[in-house]
């Protein structure tokens, strides 16, 4: 299990060993599955790329690790959301009974599934977060996600 903050800022390894860049957000579908990572290229200007789960070899400590041998650009799926540049981060969390959980912090995903698992929310700036378990796909609204929080 990972959580988007301990990977954003992650230096991402072809197989080879050649450094293509780091991780800077977090692709999710529509579904609410965790797709793929977008990468920031080390070049003089900056080139974003997806990677795709699939193509990760490993999620070590201090680094990426990828399968391919080279970094073609790939462009990010149609119907991706992303964490930073969608702004899901901030956005407020709704139980499906309409209980406010607080503004969402970080997501806790399983690396080989893509399935988020759980949702870190803030209810302030300097209040402490709380984890909150959901085995249901979020609903992403304009303002809000919405997500199941009762046994199912």
């Amino acid at each position: 299990m990972r959580t988007f903050s301990l990977l954003k800022g992650m230096p991402v390894y072809t197989i080879n060993g050649d450094r293509i860049g780091t991780v800077h957000d977090l692709s999710i579908s529509e579904s609410g599955q965790v797709t793929g990572l977008v990468i920031h290229q080390q070049a003089l200007f900056k080139k974003a790329f997806h990677l795709q789960l699939a193509d990760i070899s490993s999620f070590g400590q201090d680094g990426i690790v990828i399968k391919l041998k080279d970094s073609g650009p790939r462009k990010m799926p149609e119907a991706s959301i992303c964490l930073t540049k969608d702004a899901l981060l901030g956005r407020m969390l709704f139980s499906e009974m309409g209980e406010e959980l607080g503004l969402l912090q970080d997501v806790y995903f399983q690396e080989k599934m893509g399935t988020i698992i759980a949702y870190e929310t803030t209810d302030g700036f300097f209040s402490e977060s709380t984890v909150i378990e959901s085995k249901q796909a979020p609903t992403f609204g304009k303002d809000t996600i919405i997500v199941s929080v009762n046994e199912q």
